[in-house]
């Protein structure tokens, strides 16, 4: 079954920059939506970045113009470029694929059935 794990998390100082990835295990990823979702202590889980099987993306509106998501299909590997990084960016960071019979619905979950183990972001001020 597909596997997705998440890489490149770690403790910047706020207006740095991190470069997430997220490897599959399986050549189909390709052919999934995939997206990249947040959870901070004490909240409830948000999407982040959203990008679609054509190139399409999707924004969270606290993170538009900031972060950028895209994939290296050859190299089976979701990305999440994130820059002028901020103390509220603070969170475990998962990316999720939609697999077979899923499907995206802008930066929401729903319809995602692949998950990541995730990986911590600390932005300190």
């Amino acid at each position: 079954q597909e596997q997705l794990m998440e890489s490149g998390g770690g403790s910047v100082q706020a207006g740095g920059s991190l470069r997430l990835s997220c490897a599959g295990s399986e050549d189909s990823i390709s052919a999934y939506c995939m997206g990249w979702f947040r959870q901070a202590p004490g909240t409830e889980r948000e999407g982040v970045a959203t990008i679609y099987t054509d190139g399409t993306t999707v924004y969270a509106d606290s993170v538009k113009g900031r972060f950028t998501i895209s994939r290296d299909n050859g190299k089976r590997t979701l990305y999440l470029q994130m820059n002028s990084l901020k103390s509220e960016d603070t969170a475990m960071y998962y990316c999720a694929a939609s697999g077979r019979g899923g499907y995206c619905s802008g930066t929401r979950d729903l319809g995602l059935k692949i998950w990541g183990q995730g990986t911590q972001v600390t932005v300190s001020s």
